[in-house]
């Protein structure tokens, strides 16, 4: 395993433990999250190894195969950090007196600004082999709970729970239903082969960076029309129309997105458990119609993929992710995959646009120690 190798080679020593956790595709249930909603996300199969072992000083040394340099970095604990450090950092931050440093090497596959929570996989990663080695005890939501707090508070991207909880609790050809208020999940098989689908990912190849910006913006927007609304959170309206009525402007878009995706969720997994998973593709093109014009996240290449897989034979497609850029993804039947593929570069092209790139969507295994 060349983490183990480079961690070798950095450090002179065999590391502790060794652990992977993936990124995630979100199947749907956009910005629900953080407003105490419902998400259906599934684990993909690439994401990020940390190989680790524990310090008696407060020292982080942290190597990752990506930078480019090939040397580690150095740290204290608990200090400012800059880039990509800021998430591994954070996460022993959050662990307080629990830990002190750590040599750290870090490996990941997960494809850049696509929109498949890299960020998430990388706290999962650093936090599950901390837990492993000082023997916490920290259970698999915990851990996301302590990886979200790092984004939130260190990092300063105000995102919800979902990227973490799939990172860490989603099982090898499921998607996992999760209520962000409760935080009780199950999972939902997603077996589309046997019914002659896949899920295509359509990479934009546009990079996204929303922490603070846009993002903030939606989630405040939120907030306030729940406090304008006498309720928690948004995922309490009931009555759809008499708080719309209360509403202007762009509160008034976000709620209905909100109130609405939820409900989509509650639908698409109603439709999983009953089998009909080729009926679900109506429902991926209604969330998308809602991001683009309710919640205002998507993007010229995000629509063009979307509307263009569609015409190449899709039954469904929806933006997944924050937004801004990133991914879409297609429910394709199999016999239509390359035609899918085809209709989207031609349409990229025509426009100017950077080719996308294709990834095949396979649930994937959660957070998980390597031998």
């Amino acid at each position: 395993m060349r983490v183990v190798e480079a961690f070798r080679a950095a450090y002179g020593a065999s590391p502790q433990t060794v652990w992977r956790a993936p990124g995630r595709v979100n199947l749907i249930g956009e910005h629900t999250d953080y407003n105490d909603g419902f998400v259906l996300p599934f684990a993909v199969p690439w994401g990020v190894t940390a190989a680790l072992t524990p310090r008696d000083d407060d020292t982080i040394r942290l190597l990752s195969l990506q930078s480019g340099s090939g040397e580690p970095v150095t740290i204290p604990t608990h200090a400012d950090a800059q880039g990509w450090t800021r998430y591994v950092v954070g996460v022993l931050d959050m662990l307080g007196d629990k830990v002190r440093g750590a040599d750290i090497a870090i490996d990941g596959d997960v494809p850049q600004g696509a929109g498949l929570s890299s960020s998430a996989a990388l706290e999962v990663s650093v936090a599950s082999a901390l837990n492993d080695v000082h023997a916490l005890g920290m259970t698999p939501m915990e851990l996301a709970l302590l990886s979200q707090k790092a984004e939130n508070d260190f990092v300063g991207m105000p995102c919800g729970i979902m990227d973490q909880a799939a990172s860490a609790l989603c099982e090898e050809g499921k998607a996992l239903f999760l209520d962000c208020r409760s935080l009780g999940s199950r999972t939902i098989p997603l077996d589309l082969a046997s019914h002659g689908l896949s899920m295509l990912i359509i990479d934009t190849q546009v990079h996204h960076e929303h922490a603070g910006g846009e993002y903030a913006k939606r989630r405040a927007e939120c907030e306030s029309a729940a406090r304008k609304l006498g309720v928690a959170a948004l995922r309490d309206v009931t009555d759809l129309a008499g708080a719309l009525a209360q509403l202007q402007g762009d509160e008034r878009k976000r709620v209905e997105h909100i109130v609405t995706e939820n409900h989509r969720v509650e639908a698409l997994v109603g439709l999983l458990r009953a089998g009909a998973v080729t009926e679900i593709g109506a429902l991926l093109n209604a969330s998308h119609l809602s991001l683009r014009d309710l919640y205002e996240v998507s993007s010229p290449e995000l629509d063009v993929a979307v509307e263009a897989s569609i015409r190449g034979g899709a039954r469904g497609a929806r933006m997944t992710g924050g937004g801004f850029g990133g991914s879409a993804i297609a429910l394709v039947p199999l016999e239509r995959l390359e035609s899918v593929k085809e209709s989207v570069s031609d349409a990229y092209a025509e426009r100017g646009f950077k080719a996308p790139r294709f990834l095949p969507a396979t649930p994937a295994q959660g957070a998980h120690r390597l031998a």
